[in-house]
């Protein structure tokens, strides 16, 4: 049965100088694309407002989703995430004003199970879409677990204090929706 969401999010990461991304972004940005024209979902969300020198991930994300033949009436930017948890809470909020409700998920497979968690925890009906896997060194991998493991760790315990960031993702979005700069 093939997979069908509402809308295919993104996940931000490392950022070149140049502004294109690093491997894992546009390994991501490539699947997201493919995905948008296999159908999966109408809408392609960039999420990341991490800066990387002068790049920012979603913009930078938006603009290989572009490359790739993602026309730009269909991508939404959150801009405003930092962490994965926070990639959550503020895509939830574009989603909810999209009337959206099930999401797939791009990102790196070993980072898949916390998005995931943190998606369905702020509430979205979140379905994997992983980017395809790179076999990385063994001293690689074991870091990417140990790191994993203790982002889980610290995504739970803020997503306990997540009302405040749910707020103002919807605050920021009546803002923008109606025009104003914050």
């Amino acid at each position: 049965m093939p997979l069908h969401a509402d809308a295919i999010v993104v996940l931000g990461c490392r950022m070149l100088p140049s502004g294109r991304p690093a491997a894992p972004g546009a390994r991501r940005a490539a699947r997201a694309a493919q995905a948008y024209r296999d159908g999966v979902a109408p809408w392609v969300i960039a999420s990341g407002g991490r800066r990387w020198g002068a790049q920012i991930e979603a913009r930078v994300l938006s603009a290989e989703l572009l490359r790739a033949g993602v026309p730009a009436r269909a991508i939404l930017q959150d801009l405003w995430s930092l962490t994965t948890h926070e990639n959550a809470i503020f895509s939830a909020a574009l989603l909810r004003r999209m009337g959206a409700r099930r999401a797939a998920i791009v990102t790196c497979p070993w980072h898949m199970a916390r998005a995931l968690q943190n998606f369905r925890e702020v509430g979205i009906d979140a379905c994997a879409l992983p980017s395809p896997h790179v076999r990385a060194p063994m001293v690689a991998r074991a870091w990417l677990r140990g790191h994993e493991v203790v982002s889980m760790w610290l995504d739970a315990r803020a997503m306990r204090r997540r009302q405040i960031l749910c707020e103002s993702a919807d605050w920021l979005l009546d803002g923008a929706r109606r025009g104003e700069t914050r």
